[in-house]
């Protein structure tokens, strides 16, 4: 029996006309009715009284019309119920991950949840916030791994989706040195256009950034002279000393601590950040709700 037949079939018993069912199934009329024919053989049955026009379903067809719905929609299922076998039973957990946070964070996070359950491969793939969202919206990572903060919600942070927290950091304004240690560039000279380091609408940073300190910084006349959408990129334009850029303390507390990055700004311009695991309500299979747990917990 060939799939094709049922779908002839339920358009030939909508219309009860062979010629207006085989143009809406964009085939000629013979091989049309020559498919219905074979379906009938393969059933041992009429399915329709061709005596009268439009044909009609005979007890058999009627009885049968059931089934090839029922037939149709259980072949729809059909890949879908094995991604959901696979993922139940896979071992493999797929992250994404924004790219501060897989060169930093990530890699000692891992080893801290090692350290008391038992993890399976790792696939990660590290990209800008927007897509990170994008790989979870389609069901391509079982988690999303990124900076989070309350005035900057994104489509993970609403129903069918739950998140965790399971770290902190703080975003720094930082500038290269002059001699002595004091900032090449530093927003608390009063009257003097500061050039700053930007992140791109791509960036999780630069949602957070524009949701948080967005209109502090047009009063402080900030002057955008680079954007990017990658944090590490803005460290190396900072290092360069090309402009003031807000970098995670996770990224830049080796710079600091060795003096090739100095705070730029007073406090009150620090950004609270959390780290936040994002994952899909549903069921992800025993490897992958296990991880949770023990990552929830931490």
């Amino acid at each position: 029996m060939n799939m094709i037949w049922l779908d002839d079939f339920l358009a030939l018993a909508a219309t009860g006309n062979f010629s207006r069912a085989a143009e809406d199934r964009h085939s000629s009329q013979p091989a049309f009715s020559r498919r219905i024919r074979a379906l009938e053989e393969w059933i041992g049955a009429d399915l329709f009284d061709r005596s009268s026009q439009p044909a009609t379903l005979t007890e058999v067809g009627e009885w049968f019309a059931g089934v090839a719905q029922e037939l149709i929609a259980r072949v729809a299922r059909v890949p879908g119920d094995a991604k959901k076998l696979a993922e139940a039973n896979s071992v493999t957990l797929r992250i994404a991950s924004t790219h501060a946070l897989s060169f930093t964070f990530l890699p000692r996070w891992l080893r801290s949840l090692e350290s008391h359950t038992t993890l399976g491969p790792v696939q990660l793939m590290s990209d800008v916030l927007e897509r990170c969202e994008a790989l979870m919206l389609q069901g391509k990572v079982q988690f999303v791994l990124t900076h989070a903060h309350a005035k900057a919600q994104g489509s993970l942070d609403a129903e069918p989706y739950s998140s965790a927290r399971i770290g902190e950091d703080l975003l720094i304004a930082v500038s290269a040195p002059k001699e002595g240690g004091t900032p090449l560039h530093a927003l608390r000279v009063k009257g003097v256009a500061v050039p700053v380091l930007q992140y791109t609408e791509e960036s999780g940073l630069g949602r957070i950034m524009r949701a948080v300190l967005g209109r502090s910084l047009e009063l402080a006349q900030a002057n955008a002279v680079f954007t990017a959408h990658l944090a590490s990129v803005l460290r190396t334009m900072a290092l360069d000393g090309r402009g003031v850029a807000w970098l995670p303390r996770t990224l830049v507390e080796d710079d600091i601590a060795q003096g090739r990055l100095v705070v730029a700004a007073g406090k009150e311009w620090d950004v609270p950040l959390e780290i936040r695991l994002y994952r899909d309500s549903q069921p992800l299979g025993k490897a992958a709700d296990a991880f949770w747990t023990a990552a929830a917990g931490t």
